[in-house]
């Protein structure tokens, strides 16, 4: 869309960096386009039925958020952000095409404008370099003349604000925005103003919402304002909107940059209105009971949660659902007093059993008090030794062990000593002498203290 920072005045070009070149903040506009109420033609991409012809009326859009309804007369080919030359009273105006098509026929019938008055204006022609550049200039006197304007109405004395300034593109008309609270006779100031700005004055009161509209800036939510970003229906916001709603009636959180309250209060106030159709009355009503009298603090409409306090104990907060303040309110109509606002229920104390099954018996506790199988390290090596069995039952130790892990260090001082704890192997053996003793090849311990590093194994 156009902008009328740019430039040229035809719109946004596209620089190197994918930025448009006349737009002032560098492309990061937060509705989407340079334009104040910005418009999303969704039926932009829908073609109309064979024989039929296109909307023959515009929306055009003027400085800020100043909009009006044009008759294409002469059929030309306008698309949006095209710069047009209108019609106006006196003279001619330039604008910017800000919808054009079918949508145009939806606009005016929300904003009840009849599509065959006469009263709609025409538009003359797409505007030529000569009319960009006089509305150019027009544009760049518009500061200087709105603080000479209020300079000039502080020294009449008028109790009125200029808050605006909108010069018309032929340069034959400025139109001049105040506030004000009270009727202004501002007569002495069009006289003075006209011998100032060689111009034809005119005078617009707005309120102090189309003024926030005008200007624009940033809500304390942190985006644009919505009356000059979306909003177009300023419906009037009561301090009742902020009670419905439960919060603090404070001017400073609920005023916005207009002074007034925020349009936004009345965003949610039908839900909270829906809401609160099924909360009984509680307006000077105290719950009886027998433990005392307590009255209404604070209501959580959404968690359908009402606070009641004892006149004796104010601090203490006792959440009562809605159900329960309508039964305790019927039982203070028949005469009966509840013996506490919070109902008691009798809990049923279940000792709970554990869940403990020993499944698999890993998690048995006398695991550890078994003895040791040593029947697996008698199994390991069933193979026979070569060579054949004698009589002697050790003659299969006197044969050298060529398992460097059991030899014997020849500097162990204990070698070639007697070993008395050993049994005598001279006493007859009742067992077979024809069974071989296992040879376990697992590592005996070195007991050479001169040799630190253990064996190790092949």
């Amino acid at each position: 869309m156009g902008c009328s920072g740019c430039s040229t005045g035809r719109g946004c070009s596209t620089e190197s960096k994918g930025l448009p070149g006349g737009c002032r903040n560098n492309g990061s506009c937060g509705t989407g386009g340079c334009n104040k109420l910005s418009v999303f033609d969704w039926l932009a991409n829908m073609e109309l039925p064979g024989g039929q012809a296109p909307f023959d009326c515009v929306e055009i859009r003027f400085k800020n958020s100043r909009k009006e309804f044009f008759r294409n007369v002469n059929n030309l080919q306008l698309n949006v952000g095209d710069v047009v030359a209108v019609e106006a009273s006196p003279g001619h105006d330039i604008g910017i095409v800000s919808i054009s098509g079918e949508l145009v026929r939806i606009q005016m019938k929300k904003q009840n404008v009849d599509p065959a008055s006469e009263q709609i204006k025409k538009v003359y022609r797409k505007a030529k370099q000569t009319d960009i550049e006089k509305w150019q200039e027009a544009q760049g006197l518009e500061y200087n003349t709105m603080h000479r304007a209020r300079t000039i109405a502080v020294k009449l004395g008028l109790q009125m604000k200029i808050s605006d300034v909108e010069y018309q593109g032929d340069k034959t008309k400025a139109i001049f925005y105040y506030t004000a609270d009270e009727r202004v006779d501002f007569r002495e100031l069009i006289k003075v103003m006209a011998d100032e700005f060689k111009v034809r004055i005119e005078m617009r009161q707005i309120g102090a919402r189309q003024e926030a509209s005008r200007l624009g800036g940033i809500g304390s939510c942190g985006r644009e304002l919505c009356c000059s970003t979306w909003l177009t229906d300023f419906r009037s916001v009561g301090t009742s909107a902020a009670r419905y709603q439960q919060l603090s009636l404070n001017p400073l959180k609920l005023a916005g940059q207009c002074g007034k309250l925020k349009c936004c209060l009345n965003y949610e106030l039908d839900s909270y209105m829906d809401a609160l159709k099924d909360f009984p009355e509680i307006n000077n009503v105290k719950l009886e009971t027998e433990k005392g009298r307590a009255f209404h603090q604070k209501t959580d409409i959404f968690r359908r949660t009402m606070f009641f306090s004892y006149f004796d104990e104010p601090d203490n907060f006792i959440p009562l659902s809605v159900d329960r303040v309508k039964e305790v309110m019927a039982l203070n109509a028949d005469g009966k007093k509840p013996s506490d606002l919070l109902v008691h229920v009798q809990q049923k104390v279940v000792e709970k059993k554990p869940d403990y099954e020993n499944v698999v018996g890993q998690d048995d506790l006398t695991r550890f008090d078994k003895k040791k199988n040593n029947n697996k390290s008698k199994n390991r090596n069933k193979k026979r030794p070569q060579g054949g069995g004698g009589n002697n039952p050790n003659q299969q130790q006197a044969k050298p062990n060529n398992n460097p892990n059991q030899q014997k260090s020849n500097n162990n001082p204990n070698q070639g000593k007697p070993n008395n704890n050993r049994p005598n192997n001279n006493k007859p053996n009742n067992n077979n002498n024809n069974r071989p003793r296992p040879n376990n090849n697992r590592p005996r311990p070195n007991n050479n203290n001169n040799n630190p590093k253990p064996p190790q194994a092949e």
